[in-house]
Formats: C-alpha cells, sequence, structure tokens
C-alpha cells in the first residue's frame, strides 16, 4: 500500500462509493489503478462490479487524475471450455 493509494481509496470512501467500513476494497480497487491494471475481477457484483459504482469510481478517479480502469467478473475472462 502506497500512500498514493490509501489517499485514493479513502477519495473513493469519502465521496460514499463504498461504506466506510468497506476500506480494504476500497485500498483494493486503488491498488489496481494505480499499478495501471488492465482490469480489475471481482465476484462482489453487489459493492463493486455494479455500473452505478463503476461509474463513480471513474468519476473520483478523473478529478483526480488517474486512469479507469476496467472492472469484470471472472465469468467475463475466463476462455469457454
Amino acid at each position: 500500500m502506497t500512500p498514493a493509494a490509501d489517499q485514493l481509496a479513502r477519495s473513493h470512501l469519502a465521496e460514499g462509493i463504498l461504506k466506510a467500513n468497506m476500506l480494504a476494497d476500497a485500498q483494493h480497487i486503488a491498488m489496481a489503478t494505480i499499478a495501471n491494471v488492465d482490469a480489475l475481477v471481482r465476484w462482489n457484483f453487489r459493492h463493486v462490479v455494479n455500473l452505478p459504482r463503476i461509474h463513480a469510481d471513474h468519476g473520483v478517479n478523473a478529478r483526480l487524475g488517474y486512469p479507469t480502469i476496467e472492472f469484470r467478473s471472472p465469468r467475463e475472462v475466463l476462455a469457454d471450455e
């Protein structure tokens, strides 16, 4: 956890994107954002992988000068067998 990632995570909490008790989730998202990953893959559809929260995340990132990242479910990134 870098200071920049921690600050970004706390900005997401302050904006109400995630609840205060979800700091670990916010930090995970912030670290992935700062690392400029292609996609963050999560099962958490209720709190993380849903369109309103994704749009809110992108808005905070844009205001703070960070790139947007893709949020995907594992089913979207695994090849069909």
